[in-house]
Order: structure tokens, then C-alpha cells, then sequence
């Protein structure tokens, strides 16, 4: 029954796959189905911009349903909520009017709260699943008020209606309209402050629905803010863009900063979620602004780079879910502290998680240095604007892109590092195994195409230029140079995905001819590794991910604002021997501290003092209703 339900989702996602690269090339079609008439019925639209969306969906989909059937326990549970999931999120940008869209948009909520429940004995899945319920709804509500507005201003609750008249609406209520849609999108993409769902759910979930949610779920709230700000309201003030970009840096780097000092493997690739959706939402940011100063091709290229970085993310974030979901299939344990050594017992595994891991990390040739190579362009020719003050935004923009990338680096290096190479440090860890085909099969597939979205980009940019200038009205064709070289604005940068890829290989082999050729001894002599001078290495004498994280803490402490435990047992028979020490250094959430606790207490303060009205007389409730009545009656 799993297989034939997970095979199912894998043909759904090949079924995607297909219609999306059809509709990407123009291939657009309309649906319309005569139920619930009077509220609009059911009306389903492709065009290219779905399109795109459909086949970041498959990307996500398809190896993740693969993963699935090779897995153990969880992921034979939910196996109706996971089809519903995959289904609503295939239906989420076909959607033509606000009835089928919010339709579709609640199945896939509902469906993933359920998912993120599969464990409803636990405490944490039980608490994720509230939050994440709680955050959900507030953007759907959030959602619900700007499309009701736009809604009664035109007369129509379709797309189409909505993007003919937003010409004719004031500024005013576009403005209105477009805060409410994008708070409603935002906190699906797990915007900073809007983000604390996503690092409890996407841990407490399945790693194959963990894949799903932080791959591919998250970028329909890209989606949506990408058809609200270009396509539904048309082109909007310089604020909007300002605000997008610059949410976006900060988004990336706080997101990466969080990322750096969390030793729970998925957790840890959650935050990292939030550092990816800022840099989509720095080149979107930069595509308002080129757009609102009539730079179109400028405004193509950041449209351009953030739809490479929403593809390039589905790959290499699904790849490294599922990779730490084998991890914990094969430990038991999420937390890096209790690993290392895997790389001996988990080839495969560790070979798609370094694949992942530099791609994240945007090394060059793989898929992550192509979309942040492409956005850095896009900032770069601020100058063209001619208004200097807009500069400053994209300064911010470019310094926190720059420090995103470096601390993406150094996360990384901890946690493929702690996690994979030197000792166990666990006995769970020495008896790890390599996960079973189905998921080596899945991890394979998108470590292919993490490498293929790397070395091909003189064929990606041109196709999601095709959808950038359908979402943006440019229907004139733009060239990006010939198959081997990428040229950017007229010259203005050029790049070669397979020439730095040949580089890079031809360094690899240099060193060993050099040696040959040098009359280096090529007689092997086997001796252990120097251990400083040590006899005998045990788990205990390596770096470990706390004292990795210690320097970033110290640095931004007034971000993690950390809290020392240390707790120590002295021999019972003398204070000079000690038999155990226990530090700890664990980081508080800011946001919880300033926002949300905050808030909480404000709501529970509220509630206790409304409890006062409820004493159980009659008479008074009575009272309340006279109260009400003559009130009623003096409005009226």
C-alpha cells in the first residue's frame, strides 16, 4: 500500500514535470469546472509562471516519493495526507480565481499540519504542529482580507479581472492590498519575523516531508509574491521593493547566523531555509525596484536570479533533508554531537551530503554559485538608477549576500564535518549503515541535478528568462551569450559554468602529474595520522560542533544572547579530582524574547482580565444583552 501510494505521488510529480515544461514555453490552457458558481467556481490557468512552479514542485516530489518507499515507520503513516499534500501543491499556482486558490491553499496547510503530527506522541511534534498551525492561519487570514479587497475594488474575484483593472486603483489601496498579501506570503516562505514555525515543523515532520516542506512548500509563498507584486497589482512604488530586499538580507543573514550555532542536523538545514528564501527575495526586491525606474532588462535579470535560486534551492535543500533524514534513519539521533565517522559507514550518503553541502555553500561549478553569481549582477548595477538614495538598500543587500555566503560556508564545514568525518562519538554511530537503495537512489538524483543546474546555465537562463518576461511584459527575447558562455547586460559580466569546471579539473589532476613528473617516489608508506602527540586518539579529543559555534557566539551575542550552565562532580573523597563535567551554551530566539513572548503575555493578560465578565449570574448576563440591545438600537 506505501509503494503503490508513493509511487502514485511519483507520477503525479512526473505528470508536473511535463505539463510545467509546457506551460514554461507558452503551452497555457484554461479550466474552468461549474461547481460553487455563485463564489466563482473552480477555473484553473497555465502559464508560464505556473509552469516554472509546477516543475520546482516535481523536482522536489518525485526523489522524495522515492525516498519514502525505502524508509522505515513514519513513513508508511500519513499516506492520504501526503497525496493530498502533493496534489494542493500542484493546484496552488494553477489556481485562476480566489475561490480555488484559497481551496487549494488550506488542503495543503491541513495536509502538511498533519504530517508534521505523524509522531503525535511527542511533546515537540505536538507543539510544532500548533505553531505552525497558528502561523498558518494568521497569513491565510492575512491572505483572505487583501484578496477580498482587491476582490470588491474589481468587481471579479479572478486573476485576470484583478490584473487589468490594478492600473485603475489609487496607490493607496494597492499599497493596502499589496502589505496583506505579502504578510500572508512571507510567513509561508518563513520570512524573518514570520519564521518561527519553520524550524519546529520541518524537524519535527518525516525527512522526506521535511524535503517537501523546506524544498518545495515554502516557495509557493515565493510564488505568490512574485504573482502579487508583478502580476496582479502591476508595477508598484520604490517601498516595495525596498522592503523586499532588504527583509530578504536580513532574512538571509539572521538565518544563517542561527543555522551556525544549532547542533540538530535538521534544524540546522531548516534556518538555512530562511537564509535561502532572503537571497530569492533580495533578487525579487532588486526586480521591483529596476521595474519601478523602467530598467527592464535589469529588472529581467533579478526576476532571472531568483527563479535560478528557487529551482537551485529545491534541488540541493531536498538533496541535504534527505541526506540527514538517512543519517537519522541509520543513528537514531538528529544531533551532530552524538556522530562522526560516518563517512566510513555512510559512503553514499556522505557523498550526496557534500554535494549538497557545496552547492548550498554556492561553490562553483555546482547550481548554488550560478544563482548567487547571477544576483550579485543584478545588485551590482545599482548605478543605473537614477536615484542615488535607492543605492543604499542595494548596499545592504550586497554586504548581507556576501556575509550570507561566508557563513554558509563555515555552517557547513561544521556540519558535514562533525557530522561525517573523524571518530563515533556515539555508539550508534559506530554501528551506522548505509540507508537502503530506494534512498540512495533518491539522493543520487538530486545530487545529478544539483551538478546539472551547475554546469547548464547557458540553457536554464534563457527558459526562465522566457517566464521572467511573461511575468514582467517584456515579450522582447533577450540573448545570454552561445552555449559555453553566459554574458549578462551587454558585456557587462560574462561567466562559464563548463570552463570552471574544466579549471577545476585540470587542478585536481595537475598536482599528481606534477609529482610524477617531479621523480616523486610513488612507493606507498602506511603510518597513522600525527595525534599531537598522543598515543592513542579517542571521540572525546575532537572538535566538537559547541566549540565550532563558540566564536560566532561571541561575536553575536547580542543576537544569540547566549546562557552558560556549567555543571561539575568533584570526587566524593576530594574537591581535586573531578569525575564529570557538563557545559552547556545554549541561544535564545531574540524574536521570541521581543516579539512574541511579548505579545503572548499581552493576549494572556486580556483573557485573564475578560474572565472577570464571565461570573455565572443570569441577571447579569441578562444585563449584557439589554447593554447590547440599546446600543444597537441608539446606532441604528
Amino acid at each position: 500500500m506505501a509503494r503503490l501510494a508513493y509511487g502514485l505521488a511519483a507520477l503525479v510529480a512526473v505528470g508536473a514535470a511535463a505539463l510545467g515544461l509546457h506551460g514554461m514555453f507558452g503551452g497555457a490552457f484554461t479550466l474552468r469546472v461549474g461547481w460553487l458558481v455563485p463564489l466563482g467556481g473552480l477555473q484553473l490557468t497555465l502559464d508560464p509562471l505556473a509552469g516554472f512552479f509546477l516543475l520546482v514542485i516535481a523536482v522536489g516530489v518525485a526523489p522524495a516519493s522515492v525516498y519514502a518507499i525505502g524508509s522505515a515507520g513514519g513513513a508508511r503513516r500519513g499516506l492520504g495526507a501526503y497525496l493530498v499534500f502533493v496534489v494542493s501543491m500542484c493546484l496552488v499556482p494553477l489556481a485562476a480565481n480566489m475561490m480555488t486558490f484559497a481551496i487549494a491553499w488550506e488542503l495543503m496547510s491541513l495536509a502538511s499540519y498533519l504530517l508534521v503530527l505523524h509522531e503525535r506522541e511527542s511533546r515537540e511534534s505536538l507543539r510544532a504542529g500548533w505553531v505552525y498551525a497558528v502561523m498558518t492561519h494568521a497569513g491565510l487570514a492575512c491572505l483572505l482580507a487583501g484578496m477580498m479587497l482587491l476582490g470588491a475594488w474589481t468587481g471579479s474575484s479572478e486573476f485576470a479581472d484583478w490584473r487589468a483593472a490594478a492600473p485603475g486603483l489609487g496607490g493607496g489601496a494597492r499599497s493596502v492590498a499589496f502589505v496583506l498579501l505579502a504578510l500572508g506570503f512571507a510567513g509561508k516562505a518563513g520570512v524573518i519575523p514570520l519564521h518561527v514555525w519553520l524550524p519546529l515543523a520541518h524537524p519535527a515532520a518525516p525527512s522526506h516531508v521535511s524535503a517537501l516542506m523546506s524544498g518545495v512548500m515554502i516557495k509557493l509563498g515565493v510564488y505568490g509574491l512574485l504573482r502579487a507584486s508583478f502580476d496582479w497589482l502591476g508595477a508598484g512604488p520604490p517601498w516595495w521593493g525596498v522592503a523586499v530586499l532588504i527583509v530578504g538580507a536580513v532574512s538571509s543573514v539572521i538565518g544563517v547566523l542561527y543555522a551556525l550555532v544549532e547542533h540538530d542536523l535538521k534544524k540546522l538545514l531548516a534556518f538555512h531555509s530562511i537564509e535561502n528564501i532572503g537571497i530569492i527575495l533580495i533578487g525579487i526586491g532588486a526586480g521591483l525596484l529596476y521595474q519601478g525606474a523602467g530598467l527592464e532588462a535589469l529588472a529581467l535579470l533579478g526576476v532571472v536570479a531568483a527563479l535560478y535560486h528557487t529551482l537551485n534551492h529545491a534541488a540541493f535543500k531536498a538533496l541535504l533533508f534527505l541526506g540527514a533524514g538517512a543519517v537519522v534513519h541509520a543513528t537514531g539521533t538528529r544531533n551532530i554531537e552524538e556522530m562522526g565517522g560516518l563517512i566510513k559507514r555512510m559512503p553514499w550518503t556522505a557523498a550526496c551530503f557534500l554535494v549538497g553541502s557545496a552547492a548550498i555553500s554556492a561553490l562553483p561549478p555546482l547550481n548554488g554559485f550560478v544563482s548567487e553569481w547571477l544576483t550579485f549582477l543584478a545588485l551590482l548595477q545599482n548605478t543605473h538608477l537614477a536615484r542615488p538614495s535607492l543605492s543604499l538598500a542595494f548596499a545592504l543587500g550586497i554586504a548581507g549576500l556576501a556575509l550570507t555566503g561566508g557563513l554558509a560556508m563555515a555552517c557547513f564545514v561544521k556540519a558535514f564535518g562533525i557530522t561525517f568525518l573523524a571518530l563515533p562519538r556515539s555508539e550508534a554511530a559506530a554501528r551506522a549503515h548505509e540507508a537502503p537503495p530506494s534512498m540512495r537512489i533518491a539522493m543520487v538524483l538530486l545530487a545529478v541535478t544539483c551538478v546539472a543546474l551547475g554546469l547548464g546555465p547557458t540553457w536554464v537562463v534563457p527558459a526562465l528568462a522566457t517566464v521572467a518576461g511573461a511575468l514582467l511584459g517584456n515579450t522582447t527575447p533577450v540573448a545570454f551569450g552561445d552555449w559555453l558562455t553566459l554574458r549578462v547586460s551587454d558585456g557587462f559580466a560574462t561567466g562559464s559554468a563548463l570552463a570552471i569546471a574544466a579549471a577545476l579539473g585540470v587542478a585536481l589532476v595537475a598536482l599528481p602529474l606534477g609529482l610524477r613528473v617531479a621523480g616523486a617516489s610513488r612507493r606507498r608508506r602506511a603510518y597513522e595520522t600525527w595525534g599531537c602527540g598522543r598515543i592513542g586518539q579517542t571521540a572525546r579529543m575532537e572538535y566538537t560542533a559547541t566549540a565550532f559555534a563558540n566564536p560566532f557566539k561571541r561575536v553575536f551575542d547580542f543576537l544569540y544572547r547566549p546562557t552558560k550552565k556549567l555543571d561539575i562532580d568533584f570526587h566524593p573523597e576530594s574537591r581535586f579530582f573531578v569525575e564529570r563535567i557538563e557545559y552547556e551554551n545554549p541561544t535564545r530566539s531574540i524574536f521570541d524574547d521581543w516579539l512574541y513572548r511579548p505579545v503572548l503575555d499581552g493576549l494572556s493578560g486580556v483573557a485573564r482580565a475578560a474572565r472577570a465578565i464571565q461570573s455565572g449570574s443570569a441577571n447579569l448576563y441578562l444585563a449584557y444583552i439589554l447593554a447590547v440591545l440599546l446600543i444597537m438600537l441608539v446606532l441604528a
